[in-house]
């Protein structure tokens, strides 16, 4: 009991310097800075804004209500990082989910590690924290990855080293990026894995690629099966892909102008035959209830 209590003092004593209008640390070389940099402080969560370069977007609320429930029991057993901008003004690095939970409950402070970082180290240490996660979807691990590269300038072998991961890992993620978008939100939903995904992404064509993919959820195909389905299909002699070229040359060009939209906004492939007489039928699949109701309140949100 006695160790917590001086270690909440030293937290208080930490938070009172970092309020100091007169002692505005930002930089590992400023009085003070020391004394701060490292150690866990209790901010004001009021001071502390959410990381706009946090690459994870999805936070379930369940989720966010069971953190918070523990939070209350157990207290916050890891602190957040913060970076910081200024007087009483913090910016979130990791432990968003965290925070959020700590808002729930209307806690008025959170304890935290400060560091000092500029926008591309924070989006760095973010994107970084962020791939190690346990929790993530193989998209948004490969959207991570990406990041790095285009705004970080890192290269596979530099990203092999920050995250501690073989370049041949984070080369298979990046490919997922190749994939239809409608499959990689299947993938981000949990409807296929990535070893679908990898099967999928040694078919160029992303038509073909939509065809297999609705194929995996309407038998519900295992990764195996899907890898001897995609085999089948990319065999020399197979007439597969022949006639689906042909049943793609009968249908009207104004069709296969809107098909796409519709596919887009449905999240799934949508099938559409046409008759000699011009008249014809589109079907919109889903393969569960979930998705049922999930195109359900899409379509009643059009009217």
């Amino acid at each position: 009991m006695a160790k917590a209590t001086k270690k909440q003092a030293l937290g208080r004593g930490l938070s009172a310097l970092l309020n100091d209008p007169s002692n505005d640390i930002q930089s590992v070389q400023d009085k003070n800075a020391d004394k701060v940099i490292g150690n866990i402080v209790e901010l004001d969560i009021d001071f502390i804004e959410v990381n706009p370069f946090q690459p994870r977007t999805n936070f379930s609320e369940e989720s966010l209500r069971e953190l918070a429930s523990s939070i209350k029991e157990l207290g916050i057993i890891q602190p957040i990082t913060v970076r910081k901008l200024g007087v009483n003004k913090f910016q979130l690095v990791s432990g968003e989910r965290r925070f959020r939970a700590s808002k729930l409950l209307n806690l008025e402070t959170i304890p935290a590690y400060v560091r000092i970082a500029n926008d591309q180290e924070s989006l760095e240490m973010a994107l970084v924290e962020n791939i190690q996660r346990q929790d993530l979807d193989p998209i948004e691990i490969a959207l991570s990855y990406q990041r790095l590269i285009d705004e970080i300038n890192l290269t596979q072998e530099q990203m092999s080293e920050r995250v501690g991961k073989k370049r041949s890992t984070i080369a298979n993620y990046l490919r997922l990026l190749k994939l239809d978008p409608i499959i990689q939100t299947g993938m981000r939903d949990g409807f296929i894995s990535m070893g679908h995904g990898r099967a999928l992404i040694t078919i160029e064509d992303q038509t073909i690629q939509l065809d297999i993919y609705e194929k995996i959820l309407s038998k519900k195909l295992s990764v195996r099966e899907t890898e001897n389905l995609v085999r089948d299909y990319n065999a020399p002699d197979n007439n597969l892909s022949t006639s689906k070229k042909d049943d793609d040359e009968a249908i009207p060009k104004y069709i296969k102008k809107g098909i796409n939209a519709f596919s887009e906004y449905f999240g799934h492939k949508i099938d559409v035959k046409v008759s000699k007489n011009g008249k014809g039928k589109i079907t919109i699949p889903f393969h569960s209830e979930e998705d049922f109701n999930r195109i359900k309140k899409l379509v009643e949100g059009a009217k």
